[in-house]
Order: structure tokens, then sequence, then C-alpha cells
């Protein structure tokens, strides 16, 4: 059981104990335990007990929940919560602006035990009857209610992928020698997950028979086209059945999306390319098409190119030379600055742009103008003994309301470069969100503009924005556009790199690490740069540090002039 565990069964027990009206000081200790373990930077399944109890923050009664967690995997206390908690008061505790406080009241007054309650009680105007809510509260629950049932079923690419993987390789175990691979979503690597879909090259009752003899499969839906089954993790997954000989054309077909196939199929000719294919390769060539990854399988764009014989040699992980954006101990980080270098130079990386959060992000440690000039000092240090590998400083300055930065410009000009992103008041019109914005991208120290629409998936949508205009303002100030990799941001959205690509500004794929292991988080950042048809040319962290210094000091010298 490692921190983030014990840390989220802490967090839930403390929210459970306010919900049942218990001991506050008890459930605060919860609480505060749970905050402390998520930042501690060594693993508490390493560590001696003795040494645990040493831990500033825990306490006699958490160290001892803690011991339990890591001899059985299990909380007692916790589990005996949970048992008397009805599951929609606990599915509830996903809902944005439902404290414990407030859910303990619309359990207790209104006698709500589920999301589907909560959301009539909201169209009858319920909630404003009771004590500390008003309308705006209501309307709040009532649009994160609808959000939150418009996405339950879906998924995040990397929370499925290796789920998928795996449902691949025992399908091929279990139905072999049929061919089996998987296509639709997963393979074009979309971000978000609405099934994980299958071709197999064997008949619908051979297929059934198989599946339904394993207890985690359900069958849902049987058409006369595939067959819609459901995972006990609640993933659907669809099959699609077909002769061997038709195995290349299903698979071409089932992987590309409509708009895809409707462009492909303009000329008409789509049947006879298709027909006979022993492969996916033997009907690019038949259409007179370069090869098209299935990653770029969405609309027609990848088709034209190919047809001018200008499709890009995508980007892939080995092609990043180094981390840009990451948070250290200096702010909200989990690992020390020293720990993070020496992590990115041990992986073959040339380079660490560390940028901490901003003195406005006080809820994140943000740095204060004395303690930025002390870590500066503190890079100078490490950069001697790191050399020839490279810590640059950086910061993520805040994008404040009026669109200026975070700190003066003489402050400002002390780093090697500056990330500008929006944190805070998020609610927010086109109109105000594109001021503040273009604002910031005027700025003659913004370097990188940070997740463009603030957006986390499936949780949160981004404040809105003009993205044409943002990709003009970065390409007149020569300002790089981030794409975080963190894969419940990817943002800015895949789907506009090529006009970014056509306006020549470049990307940088950041992984906006909050500790060493948030660095593998470049790895999905790639899969949906290689969507939009991104190159390693085109991508800042694919330069190597010699070439990132260049750009630097050519944006240096053109401040200047």
């Amino acid at each position: 059981m490692d921190n983030y565990t014990i840390a989220d069964n802490f967090s839930l027990l403390s929210k459970l104990m306010d919900i049942h009206g218990e001991d506050s000081f008890k459930a605060k200790s919860f609480a505060s335990a749970s905050f402390t373990i998520e930042k501690l930077p060594g693993q508490l399944k390493e560590t001696a007990p003795e040494d645990i109890a040493r831990i500033k923050g825990i306490g006699s009664s958490t160290n001892k929940a803690i011991q339990e967690m890591l001899q059985t995997g299990h909380l007692s206390l916790l589990e005996s919560f949970v048992i008397k908690t009805p599951p929609g008061i606990l599915e509830m505790l996903k809902i944005k602006g439902l404290g414990p406080k407030k859910i303990a009241t619309i359990w207790k007054e209104l006698e709500v035990e589920t999301l589907g309650e909560l959301l009539y009680a909201c169209d009858e105007n319920r909630l404003t009857l009771l004590k500390g809510f008003g309308q705006k509260t209501q309307d709040n629950v009532k649009q994160s209610i609808e959000f939150y049932f418009s996405n339950r079923d879906r998924f995040l690419y990397a929370e499925i992928a290796t789920m998928a993987q795996e449902l691949e390789k025992r399908l091929q175990q279990m139905l072999a020698p049929a061919l089996v691979s998987l296509t639709g979503q997963v393979r074009r690597t979309e971000i978000i997950i609405d099934e994980v879909e299958l071709v197999v090259s064997a008949a619908p009752t051979v297929i059934e028979q198989q599946l339904s003899a394993l207890p985690d499969f359900t069958l849902l839906e049987n058409t006369d086209h595939s067959q819609l089954w459901q995972h006990e993790q609640h993933v659907k997954m669809r099959i699609y059945s077909c002769l061997p000989e038709d195995f290349a054309k299903t698979l071409f077909i089932t992987t590309a999306d409509a708009a895809f196939l409707e462009h492909f199929d303009a000329g008409g000719q789509a049947a006879a390319l298709l027909n006979g294919a022993t492969s996916e390769a033997a009907i690019f060539e038949r259409a007179g098409l370069d090869m098209i990854e299935p990653c770029m399988r969405n609309g027609g764009l990848a088709l034209d190119l190919a047809k001018r014989k200008q499709l890009p040699t995508l980007i892939s992980p080995e092609n990043i030379k180094g981390i840009i954006h990451s948070h250290s101990q200096w702010s909200d980080g989990v690992n020390t600055l020293e720990e993070m270098a020496a992590a990115a130079k041990a992986q073959g990386l040339e380079y660490l742009v560390i940028s901490d959060h901003s003195r406005s992000a006080f809820y994140a440690n943000g740095l204060s103008i004395e303690r930025i000039q002390a870590q500066h000092q503190q890079i100078d240090e490490l950069n001697k003994t790191l050399a020839p590998f490279r810590i640059f400083k950086s910061v993520e300055a805040d994008i404040l309301y009026d669109g200026s930065l975070d700190y003066p410009d003489e402050i400002l000009a002390t780093f090697d470069l500056v990330i500008a992103s929006v944190h805070s008041i998020l609610k927010m019109t086109e109109e105000k969100a594109m001021a503040r914005l273009l604002k910031a991208i005027e700025n003659p120290y913004t370097t990188i503009l940070g997740h463009m629409t603030g957006r986390l998936l499936l949780s949160r949508n981004g404040y809105p924005v003009d993205h044409q205009k943002i990709i003009d303002a970065c390409a007149a100030n020569n300002v790089v556009i981030e794409l975080n990799a963190h894969p419940r941001r990817l943002d800015m959205d895949w789907q506009w790199l090529p006009y970014a690509l056509e306006k020549n500004v470049l990307i940088s794929i950041d992984p906006d690490a909050h500790s060493i292991e948030g660095y593998k988080d470049i790895y999905y950042g790639t899969l949906a740069a290689r969507k939009g048809g991104l190159s390693k040319e085109k991508n800042l962290s694919s330069f190597s540090r010699t070439e990132l210094e260049q750009f630097l000091q050519q944006r240096a010298a053109a401040r200047t002039n």
C-alpha cells in the first residue's frame, strides 16, 4: 500500500466522520495526516514504525491506523463507516461544491440518498430552503451532477490503456488461433474512451461461448455486427466478429472515426480498395496513400497529407530531451529540487526546467521574492555539480485577473524562462478569459503559455477561449504553447495542433510534474501530440540543452531590442 492510497483512505475517513457527525477533532487529525502523508518524500511501507511515529502530524491513533493498513491492506475504522453510509452518499463526495457538511445536511434534512434524488431536489428548488445553501450553490450542484452523469461511464486513456492491452492478450490466448486486435478509440489513442473495442476473426457464437464462461463479463447487447460486453470494472467492451480473410478490412473500418472513413470514401472506391486486402498497409497502397498511423485516423487532414506525400514523422517519447514544467518542495512538489534533477539526469535527460508556483498561489506555497533568490542560489550550486546537465530557472507565474503576471519585470527578468498559467477565478466569460490570456501572452517575459483552458478532463470544463486568436497571438509574440501532459489535462487540445503548426508556433510537451513519478506523464502528452501531427522539430522539450539555451538567448535578445 503506497502513500497515496493511505492518504486517500485517511481523507475519505475524515469526510465520512464529518458526514456522520463524529468527533470533529478526530476527523481533522485524519485529514491532517492525509495531507502530511501525501507530501512525504519517502514511502511509509519502507519506513520503520518508530520513525513513522516521529513524523510531524502523525499521532498515535493515525500511526496505529497506518500500521494496520501496511500490515493488512485494510483500515477497519474506514470500512465500518463505509458500511453504514449509503452508496449514493459516497458518490456525492465526487460532486464539486459538496463538502461533508453540506452532504450531511442534504442527507439528514431532505432524506436524499442518491445523486438522482439530489438532481430532482435541485429541479424542485429544494436546496435553497436549507441553511447554508443559496440559489448559486444549488445551480452549481445541479451543473456538477449533470456533468458527472454525462461522464461517469467514460475513462481517461491513461486509466484504461493497460487494462485494454491486458484484455487483448487475454482474448488472443483464449481464442487462438483467431486473430485479435484492439481497434477504435483505444487504437486511435483518444484522450477519452467510451468503449474498449476489439476485432476478432472468429464466429460470434464462439466468442459468446468463451466469454460467457468468465465471471467478470456480462453480455449487454448482441447485434449482427458486434457484441457489447460489460466488464466488472464498469468498462464496456465491444467485439467485432469477422472472417479471417476480412480481418484487415474490419480492422481498418473500425479503427478510423466516421469523418476519416467519409473522406476516404469520397471517390466511392472504398469498397473495391478494402475487399481482399491482406493488411492495412495494402489498403493504403491501393489507395495511393502513404500509411497513416492509427492515431491520426480522425477527420480528413491526414488523408490530404498522405495524398501529397507530406505526412510528418511523428514525435515519440524517445525524442524528449528534457523536463519542462516541474515542481519541487520549494512550492507544492513531493521531491526536493536536487532529487528532481538527479532523477531527470539518471533517465538520460539533458536538463530540468524547474517552475515552482508564484507567490499568489499561497495554497501551493508559492515563492516569495526572497525565496526566489534562495532557490536560484541553490540552482547555481547544483548546476556546478551536475554539469553538463543543467537546471533552468523558471516559474509558473499566475496570470492574475487583470492579465498581468505575478511579479514585477525586474523579478521576471531573473528567470531563464517563464510559464504563464491561470489558476484562480476560472469561471469567466470568453471575453474575460481572452482579455486575460492575451495580455499575458503579450508580456515580453512570457515564454510558454501553460495549460491554455484550465480544463480537467471528465471533471472540469475549461474556460471558453477562441483558440485561433490565442494561437495567432502566440505566433505574433513568439510564445510557446504548452501541451500539458498530465492525463487529466492534455491541454491544449490536440485538435488545435495543426493550426498552431500552420502558424509556426512551437509546442512544448510538459509533464507539470509534482514528483519524480510525474515525469512518466510525458508519455501521454506525446500520444496526444501524435494525434495532432506534431514532429520533434516543433516541440520545445525535444530541443537539446544547447538548442534550448540558444532559443532562450534569442528571446532575451529580442526583448532588449
